[in-house]
């Protein structure tokens, strides 16, 4: 079969071709380009294999690109990458590799351009494309990666345990890759992942997260995520995830799975937005579930403060996983705390100063915890599920009419700290963060007006209460 080479890419694989003659060296595209473009998905990074220097390669294809791209050089890794307009090009010599048990670090040695295609990680990303003269624009597929694209099956090129033993990140890379193309990894594979699960341990924390945010960022994670779970990965990668599942029966009386709710709200979710972050907010948001699982006489089952408890989690949970320490990880934090504060409004009466409280909270992110709380509908019954987003769409209508009369987002109360020391003459103490509470509370529960005069006479009358005078 010969690659549909688009203009765009033909004078760059001629210059290729070219420069690799001048070395004298054979030259192939290879892996994730070539499959990308097979199956008509954006691509803009070129991977070239070169059988010999690929260092060298990379430096002569540079001399004949204009504007001469700035060249970056790995001599470490035996690597090179160049930019071209909106291309990534990245250079590497073929080479052949041996693991030991204990070590995703292989040995490496020279090889051929078989040898390359035997240590790719699935059929479908061993592809190869022939910058040669004689056969230029043949793709190459020594493993009927062709043929699983056309069936939509992942596969591996050699045995499933060897490729899986040797690097173990292969398997979530099959698992992302499963779920980003919806296709169904075959059951000898399936087999492969489960029987090698615990070599998974000798993988790097930040590259299983890749793995698992690349998944998360899919059109629907949940195909990855049921993937991790019926492997086994998931219990070994994200433990408090794995210990959603499950419905224990007591009197009768049982809960839902909250495993698979978790993944349908996630799926909701990722139908109305591609942050990753509040993706990850719907990912954890029952984290804390599990922990805070009680039995009541009369009651059943309850998860009372698991929005408090799933807050206090998140911080150790990004921490273990490599995950940003920063506002991300505060803004998922926030919105597993607030998650619930929407769905118990829309189920009593409204008022103005549960939406102030709501949007002094969330601030910002108060459209994002919205999007959340719609997402967090997975009943099966269509009249509640009218019923519910009936109910958020009266919350919303509120938040706009209060936010417009109050401006309460982001919102800092007019009287600070500072004000009430110089006022007073006071030196910091627990009185002034008694006074600005007491201002904050007042607005909040629409006593006082949120506005500077309003709230500096309030002041003045509380401040009589502590037996202070206006210095």
């Amino acid at each position: 079969m010969i690659f549909n080479i688009k203009p765009y890419e033909r004078k760059i694989f001629e210059l290729l071709q070219l420069s690799a003659e001048d070395l004298g060296v054979d030259a192939y595209v290879v892996g994730g380009y070539v499959r990308d473009r097979i199956l008509s998905r954006k691509s803009k990074d070129i991977d070239v294999v070169c059988v010999g220097d690929g260092i060298a390669l990379a430096r002569q294809l540079s001399t004949k690109l204009r504007p001469i791209p700035r060249l970056v050089v790995y001599s470490r890794f035996g690597t090179a990458m160049l930019k071209h307009k909106d291309l990534e090009i990245e250079f590497v010599g073929a080479r052949k590799e041996s693991y030991s048990p204990d070590s995703r670090k292989p040995a490496v040695e020279e090889g051929s351009l078989s040898d390359d295609q035997n240590r790719r990680d699935l059929t479908i990303n061993a592809l190869a494309v022939s910058l040669q003269k004689e056969n230029f624009g043949e793709i190459i597929d020594p493993f009927n990666g062709l043929r699983d694209m056309t069936e939509k099956v992942i596969r591996t090129p050699l045995e499933p345990g060897a490729t899986f033993s040797d690097d173990p990140l292969r398997m979530l890379r099959a698992i992302r890759f499963a779920t980003q193309l919806n296709f169904k990894i075959d059951d000898i594979t399936l087999e492969g992942i489960k029987a090698n699960k615990y070599r998974i341990s000798i993988i790097s924390k930040e590259r299983i997260t890749t793995e698992l945010t690349k998944i998360l960022a899919s059109e629907k994670p949940s195909i990855g995520y049921t993937l991790l779970f019926k492997t086994g990965l998931l219990e070994l990668v994200f433990p408090e995830m794995h210990a959603l599942h499950g419905v224990e029966i007591r009197k009768g009386q049982g809960h839902k799975d909250n495993l698979w709710h978790t993944l349908e709200v996630v799926d909701n979710i990722s139908k109305h937005t591609n942050n990753i972050w509040l993706r990850w907010a719907a990912l954890l948001h029952d984290i804390a579930k599990p922990p805070t699982k009680r039995f009541a006489n009369g009651v059943g089952w309850t998860f009372h403060g698991h929005e408090m408890v799933g807050s206090f989690m998140v911080p150790k949970i990004f921490k273990r996983m490599r995950l940003p320490l920063d506002g991300k990880m505060k803004y998922v934090q926030k919105l597993v705390k607030l998650h619930l504060r929407p769905i118990c409004l829309s189920r009593e009466e409204i008022t103005d100063s549960a939406i102030r409280r709501l949007v002094f909270d969330a601030g910002d992110d108060i459209d994002d915890l919205m999007t959340l709380c719609r997402a967090d509908i997975t009943s099966k019954n269509d009249y509640k599920v009218k019923k519910y987003l009936d109910n958020y769409d009266l919350v919303a209508q509120k938040i706009i009419e209060v936010e417009a009369k109050d401006q309460l987002r982001n919102w800092e109360p007019p009287i600070t700290g500072e004000l009430i020391m110089e006022t007073f003459n006071i030196p910091p103490s627990k009185i002034v963060g008694d006074l600005k509470k007491a201002i904050r509370e007042a607005i909040l529960d629409g006593d006082i007006a949120n506005e500077y005069d309003a709230a500096y006479a309030f002041m003045l009358e509380q401040a009589k209460g502590l037996g202070l005078e206006k210095f």
